[in-house]
């Protein structure tokens, strides 16, 4: 039996690789889009090699103009993971508002519409699945990181609100809340490692997520813990602790 193809948003991503690996793996054809595309070749290349799958490249904006691209795929995926992101730093988001505006579109403006594309089409079809990768800094504001977690904040409810409308159209949605992943984007960052997950690892979830029909899911199950907890402290408290 045949496997629909897998499209693969922000694909020049660890997590976004890593999730490429896992569905070639078991069968998938994937599409790779990313700016930059031709660094992808030799991506899509040893995908092809190892897996016996087929693998393209597309050229993709996160910002840029979302029907104009899915227009131009080879063939309307079955499903589209959208690893896009882009975090900076806080003391950076808070004082440079052009940088702050390329944060907050590039975590949810650019994964929203590019989604909301896919939506429709799955849903004319009547089948698909979309996942998101979001973040628990999107759970609760921060003041170590407010403006990349705003923007995630925004994503999160974006994906609840798709998948609740498109329940009935046969189209799944799925979101990711990862917590620390040990990627280049984190790279220099002190993790703790009983928090952080590898990018196989996030692979392997939304794998299985999309197997078991999940709507929401931590990589890391201690994160919804922590979450809960962090979620519950009252905002007087909340504003003493800076973290």
């Amino acid at each position: 039996m045949t496997k629909g193809p897998v499209l693969i948003l922000g694909a020049r991503s660890d997590i976004a690789l890593a999730a490429a690996h896992r569905f070639a793996k078991a069968g998938h054809p994937v599409q790779l889009a990313a700016r930059d595309s031709a660094a992808l070749q030799s991506d899509a290349a040893d995908i092809r090699l190892r897996f016996g799958v087929a693998a393209s490249v597309q050229e993709y904006d996160a910002l840029g103009d979302v029907a104009a691209f899915v227009d131009a795929l080879p063939v309307l995926p079955e499903i589209a993971i959208c690893a896009v992101g882009l975090m900076g730093t806080q003391a950076e988001n808070q004082t440079d508002h052009a940088r702050a505006v390329t944060v907050l579109r590039s975590n949810f403006e650019g994964p929203a519409l590019v989604l909301a594309e896919l939506a429709n089409r799955f849903a004319t079809r009547g089948s698909g699945t979309l996942v998101g990768v979001s973040s628990v800094a999107g759970l609760r504001g921060r003041a170590s990181n407010y403006v990349y977690g705003a923007a995630k904040a925004g994503f999160t409810a974006f994906l609840s609100g798709l998948r609740n409308r498109l329940a009935e159209q046969g189209v799944h949605v799925v979101t990711v809340l990862p917590g620390f992943v040990d990627t280049k984007m984190t790279e220099g960052m002190d993790l703790p490692p009983r928090l952080t997950a590898q990018p196989d690892e996030v692979a392997e979830a939304i794998f299985r997520a999309i197997g078991k029909r999940r709507d929401v899911i931590y990589v890391k199950p201690i994160w919804r813990v922590i979450m809960t907890v962090i979620r519950a402290i009252p905002e007087p408290v909340f504003k003493k602790m800076k973290i």
